[in-house]
């Protein structure tokens, strides 16, 4: 069965939905489409269907494949001259966040002049896009960043060496087609870390500074969602249910996190620019000890979010003292490391570490306020 949903997003979800990219495409006037993906995706097979979809539709295509696990501007750009050297008229993402980000930034330069820097959104840039951009439709096929319905990508900027976050509400997708079947056999390590992702997305999104009733409810639907079954996908590529339910958990987060994230997003950033870490797996290396940190603040929020994952203790204050450990103890039934030592993080880069975390403007957000100190102390204590 299809679910329809709408927030804001034409949100297409179930078992079979892939099947209806070429009607959503010629629904959105396409008659052209650059499908943006990145070479694992295209040698797996998965565009497979999507390009049949496409025949049978008459939409022409185009794939673009230049995408690394971590963004480069470069590569952007690369893609949108693909999209003017095709004659595109709409794009397609098609695979983890890396791709659709990119997607994203490929229709923003299909109307706006480069380079990425000036759209960054910690200097304003999103008042300078302004522009009609062509239609986009996403189709995520790991369940981690949610960038599928998300406003905002992220994107190395080769000037300054930065993820950097180009956020607009334009940028969202005018479809998302969620298909559990597209994450089928996905490895289980890559299971693991994406899944970590959204669980980290629907976490700092729920302890984030502000009011956002809207944003919380979602948050925290989202974490029970990766709670009861991202531990099942990761032990079974093929469960259907678990597949499908990590999906919902990615999306949710990504539509969470418009109230913003945290510290341990601040102190990924950095992790994966500079030694090329996976961002799911830098989140779940940084998760335990933002958690610790900020326990002071956000008491009550940390122990309603230990509940959602499964914690049954009574009170808030243990509660929320045995969130960090949950934590961990998933990480390692998942199989991933246990600190940055393990991924090849030198101690000596951890001081230019801080500085760069608090550079990144993330932890504006985070319920309890950091220094470089506070910074160093955490990476620290995730080492």
């Amino acid at each position: 069965m299809i679910s329809t949903w709408s927030f804001p997003t034409r949100i297409l979800h179930g078992e079979g939905a892939v099947e209806l990219v070429g009607a959503e495409a010629r629904s959105l006037g396409g008659r052209r489409a650059l499908i943006v993906t990145d070479p694992g995706v295209r040698a797996a097979g998965l565009l497979t269907r999507i390009e049949a979809s496409l025949d049978a539709a008459g939409i022409a295509y185009e794939v673009f494949d230049g995408v690394s696990s971590n963004p480069l501007e470069a590569e952007a750009l690369s893609g949108a001259a693909a999209f003017r050297d095709a004659g595109a008229d709409m794009i397609l993402g098609v695979g983890g966040g890396s791709p659709l980000d990119v997607s994203k930034l490929v229709r923003l330069l299909a109307a706006h002049r480069p380079p990425l820097e000036q759209y960054d959104d910690a200097r304003g840039g999103a008042e300078k896009i302004t522009e009609p951009m062509p239609p986009l439709v996403t189709i995520p096929t790991t369940a981690g960043t949610g960038s599928e319905v998300g406003r905002s990508a992220v994107v190395t900027i080769q000037a300054t060496n930065k993820k950097t976050v180009i956020f607009s509400p334009r940028l969202l997708a005018d479809v998302a087609i969620l298909d559990p079947e597209l994450t089928l056999g996905m490895p289980p390590h890559i299971t693991a870390a994406t899944g970590m992702d959204a669980l980290t997305h629907c976490f700092e999104a729920y302890c984030a500074k502000g009011h956002h009733p809207m944003a919380d409810a979602i948050a925290l639907a989202g974490l029970e969602l990766a709670g009861r079954h991202l531990e099942r996908a990761f032990r079974d590529g093929n469960d259907v249910e678990a597949r499908s339910a990590m999906l919902e958990a990615s999306m949710m987060g990504a539509v969470a996190f418009q109230k913003g994230l945290g510290a341990c997003h601040s102190m990924a950033h950095p992790l994966s620019t500079e030694f090329g870490i996976h961002h799911g797996l830098a989140n779940a290396l940084c998760l335990p000890s933002v958690i610790e940190f900020n326990r002071v603040v956000a008491q009550a929020r940390i122990a309603r979010a230990a509940r959602a994952l499964g914690v049954r203790e009574s009170d808030v204050e243990t509660l929320a003292f045995e969130c960090a450990g949950a934590v961990r103890k998933l990480r390692q039934t998942l199989g991933l490391p246990g600190g940055l030592a393990e991924v090849g993080v030198p101690e000596e880069a951890l001081p230019r570490l801080a500085e760069l975390a608090f550079e990144d403007p993330c932890h504006a957000n985070n319920p309890r306020a950091c220094t470089v100190d506070d910074f160093l102390s955490l990476y620290k204590s995730a080492y």
